[in-house]
């Protein structure tokens, strides 16, 4: 049975038909681009908003979801109120995933600081939240993603593997 990994954009304007995803398309291709095990995805929009982004988390959770890639709504703008929501939602937070993820952005860009990317599980699903430009997804998956297999395995979700020439995983050897 494959792994299975669902995308939320967050964003009022891509909900409403007014604007191009372009955050969904990027985490899918990223990860299609790196996972080597079989996957499954679902990709979904929603508005902007604390309540829309709990919602939908708890419902992907509870649908069995190993991996959730939310991209959107990390700004400091009234609206972008994603961390809030998946704070309502996290059962465990990893803060060691946001602090890389800007660390590796501030390489790239001054105004990374801005952003409020967290990472956390509920149940067993792994959620990330992540920024809304393709090329900035990419720098922070690739500055986290060697950790996600072995977390998945430790919280009991699906198994995944990477591409090593694009991402290695670690795990730990076994003793």
């Amino acid at each position: 049975m494959s792994a299975r990994a669902a995308i939320v954009t967050v964003s009022d304007r891509a909900s409403r038909g007014e604007y191009e995803d372009k955050g969904g398309p990027g985490c899918e291709d990223w990860l299609r681009g790196v996972v080597t095990t079989p996957l499954t995805i679902t990709r979904h929009i929603i508005p902007d908003g604390r309540e829309s982004v709990a919602a939908t988390l708890r419902q992907l959770v509870s649908e069995g979801a190993d991996l959730i890639l939310v991209t959107g709504g990390t700004g400091p703008a009234p609206r972008d109120e994603t961390p809030e929501g998946c704070a309502d939602v996290f059962e465990k937070e990893l803060a060691g995933f946001g602090e890389e993820m800007r660390r590796a952005s501030l390489l790239e860009v001054p105004t990374a600081i801005l952003s409020r990317q967290s990472a956390g599980i509920a149940g067993k699903s792994l959620i990330i939240t992540l920024p809304g430009k393709p090329s900035a997804i990419a720098t922070c998956l690739n500055a986290v993603f060697a950790a996600v297999p072995y977390c998945l395995d430790l919280i009991g979700a699906g198994f995944i593997d990477t591409d090593p020439a694009k991402i290695k995983a670690f795990r730990p050897k076994a003793k």
